[in-house]
C-alpha cells in the first residue's frame, strides 16, 4: 500500500518560489527570503503557510463534513460528478494523463472525480480542510495535497494541461485578482474552468435576504454557527416538498434531498468571511484580459471555461 504521509515524488516537477525564482524541494524546513516557511510537511502534506487566515470557517466545514459529498458509485450516487462535468463542461476523456490543478479543493470532492479519471491532480487549499483530503485520497498515487494561499502559489508557470475551480475564488478577498493568477500556470493549449456565484439580475432577490443575516451569521463562532444551520433543517426539507414556494425568499436555507448535506450547505452559504457574485459578462471579460481563446459558458451560472492559446499571448507571456 503506498505510504499516504510521503509527498508525491512527481509534485517536485512543479513546485517553485515565486520569491526566489528557484524551485522548491519537497521537505524543504528552510524559510523564503520573506520569512515564510517553504515547504512544512504535515501527514504527506505539504504547507506553505502558518495559517488558514480568512478560510478557517472551511477548515471547520470540511472536516466535520469530510465524506459527505463524495460519489459513492457502487451505491449509485455520482453528483459530484455530474456537478463538475457540467461546471467545467470537460468529458472523462479529457483528463487521461493530464496534470491537473485543483483550486481550493476543500475535502478533495472534484479531485477525487478528476483523479478517477486518470489525471495527476495536484490540490490546492488555504484551509485545514487539507488534512481531510490527504485523509480521503492520500493513498492514490495521482493525488498530491498542498496547502497554499491562491495569491501566492507555489507552482511553477506554464505547468498545468488543466485547472479548475469550483465555488472558491469568490470566496477570497478579491475574485479577479485571485483568478489572474491562474492562467499563467496554464500550458500552451492548456484550459481552465471557474464557477462563481451568480450577481445576475435573476438572483439578486435570492441572495438580498441572505446577504443581510450573512452580516452576523459570518462573524459568528462556528460551532453554534452549525448548530443553528441543524435546527433550520427540517425548514430545507419543507422547501423541496414544496418546491421552494413558502418563505424561501425570507430564510433561505438548502433544499438538497440529503439530510446532511442540507446542512452542509446552509453552513457553507452562511459562514465565509468573503462572498461575492458575479455576472456571466464579467467573468467572460477575465477570461478574454487574460488572453483565453474558446471562452465558453457553461449550462451553470455563472460558469465560464477556456482555453490559452498554443502560441501565448504577448500579455500572458509578460505576466510570467
Amino acid at each position: 500500500m503506498l505510504d499516504a504521509a510521503a509527498p508525491k515524488p512527481w509534485l517536485e516537477e512543479v513546485l517553485w518560489d515565486r520569491h526566489s525564482q528557484q524551485p522548491l524541494r519537497v521537505g524543504s524546513q528552510e524559510a523564503g527570503a520573506n520569512g515564510r516557511v517553504i515547504a512544512r510537511n504535515r501527514d504527506g502534506v505539504l504547507s506553505f503557510v502558518s495559517d488558514e487566515s480568512y478560510a478557517a470557517n472551511f477548515g471547520r466545514e470540511w472536516n466535520w463534513f469530510n465524506t459527505t459529498q463524495l460519489d459513492r458509485l457502487d451505491e449509485g450516487q455520482d453528483e459530484s460528478r455530474r456537478t463538475f462535468l457540467t461546471k467545467t463542461g470537460w468529458k472523462p476523456e479529457d483528463f487521461a494523463g493530464k496534470l491537473v490543478l485543483d483550486v481550493g479543493c476543500g475535502m478533495g470532492r472534484f479531485a477525487d472525480v478528476a483523479s478517477s479519471f486518470g489525471a495527476r491532480v495536484v490540490g490546492v487549499d488555504l484551509s485545514r480542510a487539507v488534512d481531510a483530503a490527504q485523509a480521503n485520497l492520500g493513498e492514490r498515487s495521482n493525488v498530491a495535497i498542498v496547502q497554499a494561499d491562491v495569491f501566492d502559489l507555489p507552482l511553477r508557470a506554464e505547468s498545468f494541461d488543466l485547472i479548475y475551480s469550483i465555488g472558491v475564488l469568490h470566496h477570497t478577498p478579491d475574485t479577479r485578482a485571485a483568478f489572474d493568477g491562474l492562467p499563467t500556470l496554464l500550458k500552451p493549449g492548456g484550459k481552465i474552468a471557474v464557477w462563481l456565484y451568480s450577481g445576475e439580475p435573476s438572483h439578486r432577490v435570492r441572495h438580498a435576504l441572505s446577504d443581510q443575516y450573512r452580516r452576523v451569521t459570518s462573524r459568528m463562532d462556528h460551532d453554534p454557527l452549525l448548530r443553528w444551520c441543524r435546527r433550520l433543517e427540517p425548514l430545507g426539507r419543507l422547501y423541496r416538498r414544496s418546491r421552494g414556494r413558502y418563505l424561501y425568499p425570507l430564510l433561505p436555507v438548502s433544499a438538497h434531498p440529503r439530510k446532511d448535506w442540507r446542512v452542509l450547505d446552509t453552513f457553507d452559504w452562511y459562514s465565509p468571511r468573503y462572498q461575492w457574485k458575479h455576472r456571466w459578462s464579467e467573468v467572460e471579460g477575465w477570461f478574454r484580459d487574460a488572453g483565453l481563446e474558446q471562452i465558453s459558458r457553461q449550462p451553470f451560472p455563472v460558469a465560464v471555461s477556456g482555453r490559452r492559446p498554443q502560441a501565448a499571448s504577448s500579455h500572458m507571456s509578460s505576466s510570467l
